[in-house]
């Protein structure tokens, strides 16, 4: 697969972060809304689906995949919107929302009420990896979404989900070893993990975590027919993790150069 043009796509979104683009009074807005363990993501598209605001927060509400402080959740959400609103200047109204596969009717309602009581009507729920595959396009494989609380893949064929599964390991875990090893604190060890220069050296400490993910994978696709893995989700910015999984499940694995945004993105297209 051609990473190059999701890449631009992830480029752009990023830059919107610090930026925001021109819309006007009246223009259709896509707006989706990632309940992440570690991060809540706010996307907003034009009416040509380009990125043109994003924001997001570090906020531990959500675990495994199910929101522990709802009332944490609500006001993070409110209070990017609210962000948004102000950046863009105009309201928003419809958002969609993504959970891990497999999430119980009465845990995704409790996803939407919190999205409601923002001002946004929801209009689609999605599982993560099928709302990744809004921007990967991929026919026929599986998309891995790694995130801070669980694994969740989606089995493609010819473009349709055939199959989706979740397991409760992530990248909460992988920070959970490096505090071990380095005798630090759980927050000091998520910095740790994102900080480029040190990524070669947390590799090996976490490499039994990243097999813990790969075994996951195996399992969801035996005696199945994949040609291909494709990662997303923000604990797949770990450089060279794919190479673990790679060589684990023995199949060819992919990721986009910010595999952290790709779902936020994906859930804003299906808006």
């Amino acid at each position: 697969m051609d990473f190059s043009v999701i890449d631009e796509q992830i480029r752009t979104l990023e830059s919107r972060l610090e930026t925001t683009g021109e819309v006007g009074v009246d223009e259709k807005l896509y707006v989706g809304v990632d309940l992440g363990t570690a991060y809540i993501v706010i996307v907003v598209l034009n009416s040509r689906k380009e990125p043109v605001a994003c924001a997001m927060e570090f906020a531990q509400v959500i675990k495994d995949g199910l929101v522990v402080d709802y009332m944490g959740a609500s006001r993070v959400v409110r209070k990017l919107v609210a962000e948004l609103e102000e950046r863009l200047g105009r309201s928003l109204t419809h958002a969609a929302i993504a959970v891990p596969p497999g999430t119980g009717k009465k845990d995704c309602t409790t996803h939407q009420y919190i999205v409601e009581g923002a001002g946004l009507e929801v209009t689609a729920i999605l599982d993560e990896p099928t709302a990744a595959n809004a921007v990967l396009g991929v026919d026929n494989g599986v998309i891995v979404d790694i995130g801070g609380g669980t694994t969740g893949l989606s089995i493609f064929e010819d473009g349709k989900v055939t199959y989706v599964a979740d397991e409760a390991t992530g990248g909460t875990h992988l920070s959970l070893v490096i505090a071990g090893n380095r005798s630090i604190s759980f927050e000091e060890a998520e910095v740790l993990k994102k900080q480029k220069e040190l990524q070669n050296e947390i590799l090996p400490v976490v490499r039994p975590v990243i097999q813990k993910m790969a075994s996951i994978v195996n399992r969801h696709i035996e005696n199945r027919d994949i040609s291909a893995i494709y990662l997303v989700g923000g604990t797949c910015c770990l450089k060279d993790m794919e190479k673990v999984i790679e060589k684990d499940t023995g199949k060819p694995v992919y990721k986009p150069a910010n595999p952290f945004l790709v779902t936020p993105l994906g859930i804003a297209l299906n808006c």
